[in-house]
């Protein structure tokens, strides 16, 4: 009989529930929804129709606490409101989807007691792996996940710790890459916008940025705000057109900054994109395509990014730790002169 109710006690329907209505064994139905094992067609039948009739989900989370591909992939990440996160949280999420993983996604905000009080988290839902995308979790924390046998995946880190497998961006390259587009526009007077508050990634493009072009000759304009969002390139802006050497050139350490750095310069400013100035963004969020920035940045790899966590996970947990580093490709658009 179709739509049968589960259980009157309220709970959802057990095996042991399945197998009485089906008339057969706990282990039958267990058979029935193991992938492999030997059941008969007739079995088979009987144990999905009481199934259906009682409305059984199997509850892998608990039949599989004892496997390591089973139990749920932890994502430590922050400031969701940022594009960048969001979007690569989106594709990670989206491939442990696809490959059947159950993933938990602890928000860690910029805290650091509040991070190590989410990593902390992971353990007791002992989760098979831990995924940080944040900068915020101090090193002996991710130690600590490592010591009780977690595996531990870190995105755009630069902790040199040893069992853990790092997936990374070749910033050296890349930033080589930006100061040949700004050498090339003809720019001479380059401002550097950036937080004063770094995480490891962006400390990198920093460091890099303002080597390769001090090896042209040129020093910088350092600006550092107090975040990486939309107001601090505008505020960056602001103080930097109106002072005795304006810029014709401005790397913005990320696209955000960047599209408060273009509105501000065009519409309070009054300069023409890229005829007067040249901005040069990082990461390729959705809205530096839009005709209103047409921003020229470098693409994160966000889809490869997914692919190794997901493959990652796939690598048995005793292996020694990794290094993966992928590239970031220059999108020109119409904010940079060629």
């Amino acid at each position: 009989m179709k739509g049968r109710l589960p259980p009157a006690n309220g709970m959802p329907a057990s095996a042991s529930d399945v197998a009485r209505l089906a008339g057969v064994s706990r282990s039958a139905v267990s058979r029935t929804f193991t992938d492999g094992a030997s059941v008969s067609a007739d079995t088979r039948a009987k144990v999905l129709r009481a199934a259906e009739e009682l409305h059984y989900h199997v509850n892998f989370l608990a039949r599989g606490l004892s496997k390591q591909e089973s139990r749920p992939v932890c994502i430590l990440v922050s400031n969701l409101h940022n594009p960048y996160h969001a979007q690569l949280l989106n594709q990670i999420t989206t491939e442990l989807q696809k490959a059947q993983r159950i993933s938990i996604i602890i928000n860690v905000g910029d805290d650091p007691a509040a991070a190590s009080g989410a990593l902390e988290q992971t353990l007791n839902y002992r989760a098979s792996a831990t995924i940080v995308l944040s900068g915020s979790p101090p090193a002996h924390m991710v130690r600590r996940c490592v010591e009780v046998g977690q595996s531990v995946i870190l995105v755009n880190r630069a902790d040199d710790l040893p069992d853990v497998r790092h997936i990374s961006i070749d910033y050296e390259t890349a930033m080589r890459t930006a100061v040949q587009m700004f050498v090339r526009a003809g720019c001479r007077t380059i401002a550097l916008v950036s937080r004063a508050v770094r995480t490891p990634s962006l400390l990198a493009r920093e460091e890099f940025f303002i080597k390769f072009l001090r090896e042209q000759n040129i020093e910088p304009q350092l600006w550092r705000g107090g975040a990486t969002n939309y107001e601090t390139g505008q505020r960056a802006m602001r103080e930097l057109l109106v002072g005795l050497n304006p810029p014709d050139g401005v790397f913005c350490i990320n696209d955000l900054m960047a599209c408060g750095c273009i509105d501000t310069a065009r519409h309070e400013f009054k300069r023409r994109l890229p005829e007067d100035l040249c901005i040069l963004g990082f990461d390729d969020i959705p809205q530096a395509a839009w005709s209103g920035y047409d921003l020229t940045t470098f693409a994160q790899p966000f889809a490869e990014i997914a692919a190794a966590v997901v493959q990652s996970l796939a690598l048995p947990p005793d292996l020694e730790s990794s290094r993966l580093v992928l590239n970031a490709r220059p999108v020109w658009r119409g904010t940079m002169r060629s």
